[in-house]
């Protein structure tokens, strides 16, 4: 029998800048969702290089002596690919290549590469392709590089890789092409949300991998692929979901990101189109993630980007079997942190603190669901009796969902 082999990882670097914009402590932040960014579109990261700056270096990002520094390690340690946190421009992307004879990926790239290895259908291949174009262009001069050296691996799965699809006129009349494709797929997909019928829309929505396809697939009873990785989830899916005598629809969403590319806001623009249409957005956060405030501030700013915050809105907070909770002794009087706040503090806090109602569950372990679907059907009741007003007979009472 022939032996299974291991997956090649591809080794990389990360490189990351302290500014007086980005403190330390939000830079290791960033360094360990880029490291994550990095293992999902499979490559194993051997070292982190940070540098204190007052802003990136114009010709090499971070400075000379820095890159001097990760060459060294580059070349002792055999690595492949040196990731930059931040996207890089033409010129530096270039300037960077060439004194490190490897390939260099920034955040965008890599963020395209994942969109690009998980597309499934024509219509997420599209988006993904034109959002790759538009990053390519500016970038030509570089890209012929990488093309003489035909290499593999991330940030190289885009298109453009014949000599004459690099050329700009091409290029251009490719976008161009793409982008009629996807006008002509956006009214489709426009006539198919119009003929859904008049039932309320839910359209799940959180941060990458805080486990909106799991909550998808245990109010469903479907099965979405869901995934301990960033942007498991490209395309979107609906389903019919009925709680009690209440039939809705339900939409799963692209996860966001912190400095999503623009590329892939404007190209995947129909997806958050069925956000824009919803009725009720369930926006879903990972409670057991130190940086949930973070995430909750990106996912808004993604919703106020696309005039869809001021919509009902229910806060649900998730993967709550995975907050771990440090007690502290009585006649401590540190300042509580987020590593020793209990689940009750932050309960307390949010609902406080938030105008949206907020439950705290566990999609996973299937925790405290049941209070889940009264909440929604309660929300989901309030838009249909306004919008359906002859139809309140049918909300006499709530039948209790089995868990």
């Amino acid at each position: 029998m022939l032996e299974k082999k291991e997956a090649q990882y591809e080794k990389v670097v990360l490189v990351g800048l302290i500014t007086q914009e980005q403190s330390e402590e939000k830079t290791k932040e960033y360094m360990d969702e880029l490291e994550f960014l990095a293992y999902t579109a499979g490559a194993e990261t051997l070292e982190r290089f940070m540098q204190k700056t007052d802003k990136p270096d114009s010709k090499y990002f971070v400075g000379s002596g820095k890159l001097a520094e990760i060459k060294e390690f580059v070349l002792k340690n055999h690595v492949d690919t040196i990731i930059f946190d931040d996207e890089l421009t033409p010129s530096q992307l270039k300037n960077i290549e060439k004194f490190m004879d490897k390939k260099i990926v920034d955040r965008t790239n890599l963020i395209l590469d994942i969109f690009a290895q998980r597309a499934e259908t024509s219509y997420a291949r599209t988006q993904v392709e034109l959002a790759q174009y538009e990053y390519i262009l500016p970038r030509l001069t570089r890209m012929w590089t990488h093309l003489e050296r035909q290499r593999g691996g991330i940030g190289m799965r885009g298109p453009g890789e014949t000599e004459i699809e690099t050329d700009r006129r091409i290029v251009r009349d490719r976008i161009a092409l793409l982008k009629k494709k996807l006008e002509k797929i956006d009214k489709q997909m426009a006539t198919q949300r119009k003929n859904r019928g008049q039932l309320v829309r839910v359209a799940l929505v959180g941060y990458t991998n805080v486990g909106k396809s799991t909550l998808m697939n245990v109010l469903s009873k479907s099965d979405v692929f869901a995934e301990d990785k960033l942007f498991a989830t490209l395309d979107t899916t609906v389903r019919k979901v009925v709680i009690g005598n209440l039939p809705f629809l339900l939409t799963d969403t692209v996860g966001f990101i912190r400095k999503l590319p623009t590329q892939l806001v404007e190209s995947f623009k129909s997806t958050l189109d069925e956000v824009r249409e919803a009725d009720l957005i369930l926006h879903v956060v990972d409670i057991s993630h130190p940086s949930f405030e973070d995430h909750i501030n990106s996912v808004n700013q993604t919703l106020s980007d696309i005039d869809s915050l001021d919509k009902p809105t229910v806060l649900i907070f998730n993967k709550i079997d995975d907050f771990e909770y440090i007690e502290k002794a009585e006649d401590d009087l540190s300042e509580k942190t987020f590593e020793n706040y209990s689940l009750s503090d932050l309960q307390k806090m949010w609902v406080a603190k938030s105008e949206d109602p907020s439950i705290f569950i566990s999609a996973r372990k299937e925790i405290n669901l049941n209070e889940l679907r009264k909440l929604l059907y309660e929300k989901v009741k309030e838009i249909h009796v306004t919008r359906f007003p002859y139809n309140n007979f049918l909300f006499d009472y709530y039948d209790d969902v089995e868990e």
